[in-house]
């Protein structure tokens, strides 16, 4: 048996009717009763507005951490291992003719590696040793952003850095659809090669000035710069043996690149 009694009113507070039957009995609550309950309220208020100020924390924590992530693989990553970056592959192979030296000879063949890099605005050629000798392997940046050629001689393992020749060197994205064309059999190139010639004119002290791709190309090598010929003259022999010859294409040519010493 369960026994329920109330707390008898304090005095001074009278009951509008005698207990009676109790059914029409109205119940006073103390007071100090009815005065606890607002703190819960206020308690429950003040737990969901924590709740609050936490979850967004954790938002503004999250996207701190997504856009650190950015920046570590845009400025870090990239810059140090620029194979990670979104690029375009591409191992070329050429026949031409070589209507310099040898007018009458059968096509020679050409081949070449190409990373076309369409964000950076830059192109990276790597140029196998060749089996015909007369030309040397090679990496060469176009970085049409600085608008800078950079030429590493692998034999001689010295970087020369010229103006960009755009009337030549096809920008990233133009050379990107004539390879795409090429590798379909859309298009096939030309058996052509025409030359530019080049003179060293002094040596780079500065290499953070050339830009981040030709730093990393040449930064440890002696780097010089170059000059073309306006007017193409006849070397003789002595000048001859004093030029190395980089044979590549980045347009729908062969190209031989002639850098020769100070005269």
């Amino acid at each position: 048996m369960v026994k329920i009694s109330f707390q008898q009113p304090p005095a001074g507070l009278k009951a509008d009717k005698e207990a009676g039957d109790g059914t029409n009995s109205e119940i006073l609550l103390p007071q100090e009763i009815a005065e606890e309950q607002p703190p819960l309220v206020q308690t429950r208020k003040t737990s969901h507005r924590v709740l609050c100020y936490l979850i967004v924390g954790l938002i503004v924590l999250l996207l701190g951490l997504v856009f650190a992530c950015m920046y570590v693989y845009r400025h870090i990553l990239i810059d140090q291992y620029p194979q990670l970056h979104r690029k375009n592959t591409f191992e070329c192979s050429l026949l031409y003719e070589d209507t310099i030296y040898s007018p009458f000879r059968d096509q020679l063949e050409l081949e070449e590696n190409v990373k076309i890099y369409i964000d950076e605005n830059y192109e990276y050629i790597n140029v196998p040793v060749p089996q015909f000798g007369r030309s040397d392997p090679a990496d060469i940046i176009h970085d049409f952003q600085r608008g800078l050629t950079a030429y590493h001689d692998i034999a001689l393992d010295k970087c020369y850095v010229i103006e960009l020749n755009t009337t030549i060197v096809m920008p990233p994205r133009s050379l990107l659809e004539l390879l795409v064309n090429v590798k379909k059999g859309t298009y096939l190139p030309q058996t052509y090669i025409i030359q530019e010639e080049m003179i060293v004119t002094e040596q780079v002290n500065d290499m953070e000035q050339l830009g981040f791709f030709i730093y990393h190309l040449c930064n440890g090598r002696e780097t010089y710069r170059l000059k073309r010929r306006t007017t193409k003259r006849r070397m003789n022999r002595r000048q001859t043996e004093n030029c190395n010859r980089i044979r590549h294409f980045e347009n729908t040519f062969v190209v031989e690149t002639v850098i020769c010493g100070k005269p």
